[in-house]
């Protein structure tokens, strides 16, 4: 029987992207699990989607840990039975130059933008391999193409997640388990990134390019929308999407 509805779960759901792909999947008809550590706005977030008559529910993960991450692969298990899409889009972007030795910054973006990636897959794919079907939806950037002064470990992990997606396809395409992965490389968006950064001089010159170049989530929602709903014998690899006006 052909499925009318698919289970979504989605890490860094709280807002941006994540809460933007959320309510737009939701509308289409779509099971929506929600993941990042921020209870408060996932509950929002829920309420706002089941308000609407979608189908939603939650749990509180720290994609940095792994136990947690399979918790939220557990809630979806338990609630809808099934995972048909898993989107590893929790993101860090505390960016700064190596000279000013922020290595914390560096190790809170491995332990987000690389291992929560990795933990989304680990805490799935055994799932999508007996369904014999699935799709992996991963947040990169166009940080990963293009890096520059203080961008080195942010683009370097965005970089890393290119990586761990191109591996991935390859051996799912040879292991013939129909589980598609697709990587949407976004340039300036209007979201929360900026917000984690540390250093305030480089936080301010790039809220500035955000303010006058940045386009909405739901930008991006749209496009990991088309990806989903795309042929099951179709698989879109990588999506880069800047604003128009975005040069670099």
């Amino acid at each position: 029987m052909k499925m009318t509805k698919k289970v979504i779960v989605i890490t860094g759901a709280s807002s941006g992207i994540g809460e933007a792909t959320a309510k737009l999947l939701a509308s289409q008809g779509n099971q929506i699990v929600l993941g990042a550590r921020r209870e408060s706005k996932l509950q929002e977030i829920v309420k706002t989607i089941t308000a609407a008559g979608g189908e939603a529910t939650y749990a509180s993960t720290d994609v940095s840990n792994l136990g947690s991450v399979k918790g939220l692969a557990q809630k979806a298990l338990d609630t809808y039975g099934r995972i048909d899409v898993w989107m590893n889009n929790a993101g860090l972007m505390p960016q700064s130059e190596f000279s000013q030795g922020r290595v914390e910054d560096w190790d809170r973006m491995i332990d987000v933008n690389i291992r929560g990636v990795l933990y989304g897959i680990n805490a799935s794919l055994d799932t999508m391999r007996k369904q014999q079907s699935g799709q992996y939806i991963n947040t990169s950037s166009i940080a990963a193409h293009v890096a520059g002064p203080g961008s080195g470990v942010y683009s370097a992990t965005k970089a890393a997640v290119l990586s761990i997606s191109e591996s991935l396809r390859q051996e799912e395409a040879q292991a013939g388990s129909n589980i598609r992965v697709t990587v949407v490389s976004p340039g300036a968006i209007a979201t929360e990134l900026t917000d984690s950064i540390t250093d305030e001089a480089t936080k301010a010159g790039t809220k500035q390019f955000y303010d006058q170049f940045a386009i909405a989530p739901e930008r991006i929602a749209e496009t990991i929308a088309f990806a989903i709903n795309a042929p099951a014998d179709t698989a879109l690899n990588e999506i880069i999407i800047r604003p128009a006006k975005q040069v670099m």
